[in-house]
This record gives C-alpha cells, structure tokens and sequence, in this order.
C-alpha cells in the first residue's frame, strides 16, 4: 500500500452532486466524477405525480443525493486505482439553504407514502423564492422588536433561508410541519446519512438560520411572536449544538461504507456550504481579498478583522469562513442563469446552426462575436433580477429589464449586456462592502465560469477596476470539502491540524490573472453610473412597476385555474 494519502471531497451542486479524490500531500486532483441529478431540480410538476407547483417553487429529491454517494465515490476510486485504505478523509459541502423535513431517524417524509404527493415534503433548494410573505413577517416583527441579529443579515432575511421556508411550510402545510420531528438542511442530513449522527455545522446555522456563537438562535419568545406554533420550534424540530466547521463529524458506519466503497472508521468532516468552503481551496485566509464563486449565481465572500454591518449582506459570522475571522457574505441570485434562460428561450436559430457547423458551442460564439465589440458599443442597459436582488436590495420580486434596444440589436449585442449587468451587480456589492469598511483589494475567481468566459472574466476587472486572479482548481468546493477532508482525519493518520495548513499543501492559484484595461475602464464608469441609477429607481420603491407586473401575472394565472 502507497504510503500516499487521500481525501475526498462532496460537492452537492444545483443541477449535479460531484466527487474529487485528492492527494492531501499536494492537493492533485486525482479523478473526479460526476453524478447529474435524476430529477434535477424540481419546479414544475412533482416527480410521477400531477401535482403542479406554483412559480417560486424549486425542490430536489434526496435520493439524488443518496445516489451521488453511491456513484461517485466508487467512480474515483476505480478510475485512479487508489485504494479505500488509503482514503483517511470525506467532506462535503451544499448548496444553502437547502433544507428538508425528515422522521427523527432522518427518513425524508417525501420518502413515505403518505407524504409523497405534498410538495411541502420535500427538499427546498436554495433557490426556492415562494416563502417571501413569510420573509417579510420575519423582518417586521423582528424590526418591531428591535432585535439586534437582524443587523448581521443587512437589515432583512431573505426568502431563501432557513426560518422562511420553515414559516412557509407551517402556514400552507401545517400537517407537514407537525409530522416532521426533524427540519435540516440537506447538508447536516447527508453527513447524518454517512455517521448515522445528526450534527448540525455553524456555517448554515449561521448565514442562513439567524444563529450566533455568541447569543446563539433568537430567543423562543420571537417564534411565539411569528406564530405561536413556532415558539419551541428550535427544541422540537432542530438542535441547540452546533459544531464549528473543521471538526470531525464522526465516521463512516458499515451501512455508509457499503454505499460508497470506503472503509468503516473513515473521518468525516462537518458539513459546510459550496461557496464558503471555497474560500480557503482559493488560498484566501486573510481580509481584504473577495473570492467569487461564480456559477449559476455568485457568492461574494471575504473575511475581516471585525464584524461590520453591510447593507444587503446575506450575513456575517464569526468563524463562519475561517476560524478566528468574521466571514462576510454577499450575493447575485442570478448570473449564468441568466445567460442560460437567454441562450435557451431568445437566442434565433441560425445561431444554433452556426455553432453546429462548426463544432462550438452557442455561448462560445456569442462570445467570440460579442468579444469583437468595445464596451458601450451596442447601446444596451440591462437590470440583473432575472431570479430578483439577493444584495444588496434582498428583493425577489424585483425583474430583469433592458433598455437601449432597437431594431439593429442582435443577439450577441444582448447577450454582452446580460454578462455587464452581473459585473455591474458585483459591484454594487464591492462598493456597499467598502462603504461600511470591510476593504476590498483584489478579487479571487472560482466556480464553472471563469474557465469558460476570458471575455466575462474582463469585463469584470474592468467594472470593478481591480485585478481577478483565478483558482487552479475549477472544483474548489469539492477540493475545500477534501481539505476539510483531511484536517477533521488530522495529523496522525496524514491530515492536518488546522485547515491553515491545509491551505499551504493543497489551495493553488492559476498563474495568470485579468487586470483592467484602462479604456474600458472610463466607459464603463459611465455605463455604471446609469446602471445605479436604474437600480436605485426600481429597486428601491420609486418605481415598482416589477412587482405590479408580477401581481397582475398572478391574479391573471390564479383566475385561469379557478
């Protein structure tokens, strides 16, 4: 047996759960593999069933993660030829907040029979938006109250978070709420699921359920306010101890190990969220460095000193990152979406046929052509909330919008413009970080699009003016997850102590980086200042022509099913 070891790492994505063996001595990426979810994500109809779900919805079936386990883990381990002896280590880290109502042995009641065909009993992906009226409850008794945990989340929670969907699932579907002893996120559940240990990690309690280290959840009398069926709703449906991230969540049991091919005793790490866990595998321990974690969506994450209150920040965690650090969080709810939902439904078919012709993809032409113009040269404004305002407005209900077009837009011409409404977001975000003296020097890029947008990849060090250097890993959740992997194994059996060191071995960086172009630069000053102004004008309640819109759509589709 090599004296070489390993660890893995669980990335559990929006679309796809992933796997990435790695040698802890030097953080190689030795095989990966990739498990696409049968049901994907879940926001139309529920799986073999006729139940119709309402716009907003975004569900997952666990077993999809269940089944990540069972055929990624084998994968890397035959396709490298590595041994399971050799693999001291798993982490795994989740998209957030994901979260699900279980049995008290962790049996998903979408799993049962009887509560199969209630969409309310099962998973809510991050990105479920439909518990906003909830959200909105939360903040205003919570503003009423004058609770102070509020200012850690930027003044307002978000639809996405853990409390709302709770609230959401009590108000629609009180017989759910009442037959789940355990509500999780789908992180903790999955570690559960390799432990057989319910552990609950710090990093989403406290982004994404209102928890402290140091005052810990708010107070029962605060739920009692919400609803007086929420007041003992951490005592009966969650759990008081939380675990920091780092620590050994337990070890893989015989049932675990027959699942996925490791060994009984193998060290499993607390559970942590894809973006923050990304953080250290970009080899950011320090203030004053954003890492973005650019995909579907952004995470803006950077560590400080101190905690600061910032407007529209999705919270800010002692620990939460990095041991020792406050760990700030920020977001855009929508960026490669976008162009997805632009490429998918907008996009005219000769342009499908060029890319056939010659082997490329769509988005690879619209890039090649929209590459060739310089910036401000098709005319075009566009406002980001195709999925609403996650920072700095935490806004769901806001919509996306053009202005500029004219009977010579192409569609290359909207498609650069998507891609500059996204950078011009970051930096509504950088600057609302920077006014609040959380400082931001340069910018570290991770997640699927920096490798597959050089011209993306610009226009954002020139929006923001700052350099943008690049992780040598397009897997950077899963690699945090294995160096995580290794320091909750320890030092012993050939991980490590702290994840500090772990960072030293195993986080590299790409050697080239973007630095803006100081042309691009003066026009996009301009072009941002008009984008501010947009963005203030709908956002911020002197226009709210979006949410009429959005009201009328309802009203129009709730009388259509009447």
């Amino acid at each position: 047996m090599s004296a070489r070891k390993y660890t893995i790492g669980i990335d559990f994505g929006t679309e796809s759960g992933r796997a990435v063996l790695v040698d802890v001595a030097t953080g190689e990426e030795i095989a990966t593999s990739v498990y696409p979810y049968a049901n994907g994500v879940i926001d139309e109809r529920l799986p073999e069933s006729d139940v119709v779900l309402d716009p907003g919805w975004a569900l997952q079936d666990p077993q999809d993660y269940l089944n990540t386990f069972q055929q990624t883990i084998p994968a890397v381990l035959k396709k490298s030829g590595i041994d399971a002896r050799e693999v001291i280590g798993i982490g795994v880290d989740f998209t957030a907040c994901t979260m699900m109502p279980t049995k008290a042995d962790g049996t998903p009641l979408c799993f049962l029979l009887d509560w199969r065909a209630n969409p309310h009993a099962w998973v809510k992906l991050w990105k479920h938006h439909a518990a906003q009226p909830e959200a909105d409850r939360i903040n205003a008794v919570a503003s009423e109250r004058g609770e102070t945990w509020l200012n850690r989340y930027g003044g307002k929670i978000s639809s996405e978070w853990f409390f709302s969907k709770t609230l959401q699932i009590l108000n629609e579907a009180p017989d759910v709420y009442n037959a789940a002893d355990r509500l999780i996120e789908a992180a903790d559940w999955v570690v559960w699921q390799l432990t057989g240990i319910e552990k609950r990690n710090s990093c989403t309690a406290g982004y994404k359920a209102m928890w402290s280290k140091r005052e810990g959840y708010p107070q029962d009398a605060y739920f009692a306010l919400l609803d007086e069926r929420l007041e003992n709703v951490i005592d009966k449906k969650m759990l008081r101890d939380i675990y920091p991230i780092g620590e050994k969540a337990g070890e893989i049991t015989p049932a675990a190990a027959e699942l996925t091919g490791l060994l009984p005793g193998t060290a499993v790490a607390i559970a942590n969220v894809d973006a923050h866990v990304s953080v250290p595998a970009v080899t950011v321990t320090d203030p004053g460095r954003l890492v973005m974690i650019m995909g579907t969506s952004i995470c803006h994450m950077i560590l400080g000193q101190e905690e600061r209150n910032v407007e529209g920040m999705c919270g800010v965690v002692e620990d939460g990152i990095m041991p020792g650090l406050f760990g700030f969080e920020a977001g855009q709810s929508g960026v490669g979406d976008i162009f997805a939902w632009f490429v998918d439904h907008a996009v005219p078919r000769e342009y499908f046929d060029e890319a056939a012709s010659r082997g490329i993809d769509v988005h690879k032409l619209l890039e090649e052509l929209a590459s060739k113009q310089k910036p401000g040269e098709h005319g075009l404004l566009a406002l980001d909330w195709w999925n609403g305002n996650r920072s700095i407005l935490v806004d769901v209900d806001l919509s996306g919008m053009f202005i500029g077009a004219t009977m010579s837009t192409k569609a290359e011409d909207i498609y650069r413009a998507l891609i500059e409404s996204t950078a011009y977001g970051t930096r509504v975000i950088i600057e609302a970080f920077e006014r609040h003296e959380v400082t931001v020097d340069e910018i570290v890029a991770c997640g699927g699009l920096p490798d597959k947008n050089p011209m993306l990849m610009q226009i954002y060090a020139d929006v923001t003016g700052r350099e943008i250097m690049l992780s040598a890993s397009n897997q950077a959740p899963a690699l945090g997850s294995a160096m995580f992997g290794a320091v909750a194994a320890g030092a012993d059996v050939g991980g490590y102590e702290t994840i500090f060191e772990a960072v030293k071995k195993m986080a590299h960086l790409k050697e080239y980086s973007y630095r803006p172009d100081p042309e691009n630069q003066a026009i996009y000053e301009r072009l941002y200042a008009e984008y501010v102004r947009l963005h203030d004008y709908f956002g911020r309640g002197d226009n709210d022509v979006m949410k009429t819109l959005k009201g009328i759509r309802d009203e129009v589709r709730a009388g259509r099913a009447s």
